[in-house]
């Protein structure tokens, strides 16, 4: 069943309960209602009444006025506790029957049976202070229940027009919130077809728009990753293939006597180096893929962040040297951190290293906190990234001028994001590149 049927069906459902709940606590409201004012108006008739029996109006005129108000009524002497006046239409069995069961002094009077019959009363005193009599006033309630249905029939009829309508407008109305979810679903085929050139936005509103710009948001990056993901392999299979290709040829040559003497002991050489090279490059992807995977490889421990700079700035100090690079570093926290020391370790001195290669004179650490946050950041004074390069700079085998294996900066990334942290690279005001990473305290 579409799911614009089975909201129609719901709406329309729900309003079906709620309006016949509804109509039960109305019909039996209006029933109340109208016993309340058939008893005030009774209330007055009796008052109309009693004005006429202590007036000098004559027999015939009291007679004309019941006759066109159509009363029952009957009064009852307490003193003789004898009927004194009743109406054609009350039998005197049944007015005997009211005395013995009902109390005629009470000021609230109930639904007075008579049979499968009840009645609506009401009772005044005629001059208390002389005469001990009761007016009693009754009214049919069957007549009461006709005005009841009449008025239930008049709801009943607004109610199913109402109905029509609301069911009416709640079609449009899921119409309206369906329609994106169905546009939505034929981009959702495209984006699992892989046809990302083809994804189309979908106009919508409210959460359906929040969902439609993550699933375009999702479409972009899955399209990225898999164009990264080719990349990838490609470099990959550039970046393993010409260290086998060099240790073949060589391998090759000293077989079939092409190179001897110096030339086999040179060849020998740029094997064993593009042997460790091609086992570093194999480590790192190994090491990659453990962190996106292995949850089991990351050990995570309190560590203080000037013990991570001490041990960082130690290792990276004798390349800073070799290069002539000043490497300086400035603490203005003492916090400490979550998380695997030595991948973190590993992480800084990929990003500290790259900076020492490609700077000029100098390397910039310098560690600041919020509350919240550590952020450590590190700059250099060489050529910096282009702009093109730089947001594709953490992806595997992606290198700029003088990198090695391009994997150093993706493993980076990998850690820092184990930290629960975030590493983000732009231009430093030295000239060169600015890394910023920030983890949780």
């Amino acid at each position: 069943m579409k799911l614009q049927t089975q909201l129609t069906i719901a709406f329309t459902t729900l309003l079906v309960i709620i309006m016949s709940v509804v109509s039960v606590m109305i019909y039996s409201l209006v029933l109340d209602v109208l016993i309340q004012d058939e008893q005030d108006q009774l209330q007055e008739k009796g008052e109309i009444l009693v004005r006429f029996l202590l007036s000098e109006a004559n027999v015939q005129s009291l007679s004309q006025w019941l006759g066109e108000e159509d009363l029952q009524l009957f009064i009852y002497d307490r003193d003789q506790e004898q009927t004194l006046l009743r109406t054609s239409t009350l039998p005197i069995d049944l007015i005997d029957y009211w005395l013995e069961n009902y109390d005629l002094t009470s000021e609230e009077q109930p639904l007075w049976k008579a049979g499968d019959e009840r009645y609506v009363v009401s009772i005044l005193s005629i001059y208390p202070e002389l005469l001990n009599r009761e007016l009693v006033l009754v009214t049919p309630l069957h007549d009461l229940q006709e005005v009841q249905s009449n008025f239930f029939y008049r709801i009943l009829i607004i109610f199913l027009i109402g109905i029509v309508i609301i069911v009416l407008l709640s079609h449009f109305l899921t119409n309206r919130l369906v329609t994106p979810l169905t546009k939505l679903r034929h981009q959702l085929k495209k984006i699992e077809k892989r046809q990302f050139d083809d994804v189309e936005r979908v106009k919508a509103t409210g959460e359906i728009k929040e969902v439609e710009q993550s699933v375009t948001d999702m479409a972009s990056e899955l399209q990225r990753y898999i164009q990264s993901q080719r990349q990838f392999f490609q470099n990959a299979s550039h970046e393993l293939k010409t260290p086998l290709m060099t240790i073949q040829g060589y391998a090759e040559g000293i077989r079939d006597g092409i190179f001897a003497d110096k030339e086999s002991e040179r060849g020998l050489e740029v094997m064993v180096d593009e042997v460790a090279r091609l086992k570093k490059i194999i480590n790192e992807m190994i090491l990659l893929a453990k962190l996106d995977s292995e949850e089991d490889i990351y050990k995570k421990e309190l560590i203080k962040v000037s013990e991570l700079i001490t041990l960082t700035v130690d290792r990276a100090l004798p390349l800073a040297n070799e290069k002539k690079v000043l490497l300086q570093h400035e603490l203005k926290t003492d916090a400490t951190i979550y998380a695997d020391r030595e991948k973190l370790l590993r992480a800084m001195m990929n990003i500290v290293t790259n900076g020492i290669r490609h700077a000029h004179s100098c390397v910039s650490i310098k560690v600041t906190h919020t509350v919240e946050h550590i952020q450590i950041t590190i700059e250099d004074d060489g050529d910096g990234i282009t702009e093109e390069l730089m947001p594709q700079l953490f992806q595997r085998f992606i290198k700029g001028d003088g990198g090695e294996t391009g994997l150093g900066l993706a493993i980076s990334r990998a850690i820092v994001e184990r930290s629960k942290g975030t590493i983000t690279v732009g231009q430093s005001d030295l000239g060169g590149a600015k890394f910023t990473i920030k983890l949780h305290l």
